[in-house]
């Protein structure tokens, strides 16, 4: 596969992460719902996750991820001139909660919008902002995923609950001249098919019921999908862009479940020590999972530049892919 050579490589400059206060263990689920820590483990490797607190709203969540992640690039929210936003749960139905981000920053002169694939939502976002860093139609972007999924539980449906948190991450990118640099977005590659609609979804809708509706899941179908969708997509990244698994510093995938990662990592032939994951302690944070693992990494010393870095999400629709980042 050749690729079009373009004047701008897409930077991580600074990234940022937020969780709510308001942590939920396995055993206060187990007060409520027919479930237990044990089980709950064993299925997902989730121990606890972050609710957003009353009156949090997805755009508060994003601004202190956001206000994170300028702070370590060095770059003042006023520089910005796109701000992309990925979320399932916007803070109203219009207008979109990266406009609301973008006021909350401060910034007026920036194009902001939101994105939505869910859990795939973040490397959408990536995706979007990268062609118009690359292109030369922006210079300093702002990509976000931020959600409060804990406002589409049925918290007495225990295959949906446990699985859930709130939170976001940030990553700022710089346009850099290709020729200056090797580090940056490589290649995204995603894709849907609307035809799995049925089995990941939220009951609700603006034009449908009028309400926001609830999380809907077939697990099983979900796990067997995202196992051999993923496996598929990162192969063909990787072959695209001629890399080996074993050139990989790190998979960052989306932290769905413990499970779906380790299977991942064994059809990759990677060591789960090459591999992040935060999901035991923050559960599926849907479009805000990738930054917020990503950022985290990079604050514990984990991730430095240079390192090489694949993304994999999939997320309702069905949507998913991968991406391959020099960080």
């Amino acid at each position: 596969m050749s690729h079009i050579s373009t004047p701008f490589r897409s930077v991580i400059s600074g990234c940022g992460h937020y969780l709510p206060d308001n942590v939920i263990t396995n055993e206060e689920l187990s007060k409520t719902v027919d479930t237990s820590h044990q089980w709950i483990v064993e299925r997902t490797g989730i121990h606890q996750r972050q609710f957003a607190l009353e009156g949090q709203l997805t755009s508060d969540l994003a601004f202190e991820a956001s206000k994170r992640a300028l702070e370590k690039a060095g770059v003042d929210a006023k520089e910005l001139d796109l701000i992309v936003v990925a979320t399932a749960t916007p803070d109203v139905t219009f207008p979109s909660t990266g406009t609301r981000l973008q006021a909350k920053l401060g910034n007026i002169t920036g194009l902001a919008f939101d994105v939505a694939a869910v859990c795939a939502g973040y490397l959408l976002a990536l995706n979007v902002a990268d062609n118009f860093l690359k292109l030369g139609q922006s210079k300093t972007a702002l990509v976000v995923g931020a959600e409060t999924l804990s406002r589409l539980l049925d918290m007495q449906d225990r295959r949906t609950c446990v699985l859930f948190g709130d939170g976001a991450g940030a990553v700022v990118l710089k346009a850099v001249p290709s020729d200056q640099t090797d580090r940056g977005v490589i290649g995204i590659h995603m894709q849907s098919d609307g035809n799995f609609h049925d089995i990941l979804y939220a009951d609700g809708g603006v034009s449908s019921t009028g309400t926001r509706g609830k999380v809907y899941m077939e697990g099983r179908e979900v796990f067997r999908h995202a196992v051999t969708k993923l496996a598929a997509s990162a192969e063909k990244t990787l072959c695209d862009y001629k890399i080996d698994p074993e050139d990989l510093d790190w998979l960052i995938p989306h932290q769905a479940n413990l499970r779906i990662i380790e299977g991942m990592a064994k059809k990759l032939n990677m060591s789960m020590e090459k591999v992040i994951t935060t999901v035991q302690h923050h559960a599926n944070t849907s479009a805000a999972s990738i930054p917020l693992a990503l950022s985290h990494a990079v604050e514990k010393g984990q991730v430095k530049e240079g390192d090489l870095i694949l993304h994999e999400a999939i997320g309702g629709g069905l949507v998913w892919g991968s991406g391959l980042v020099r960080f």
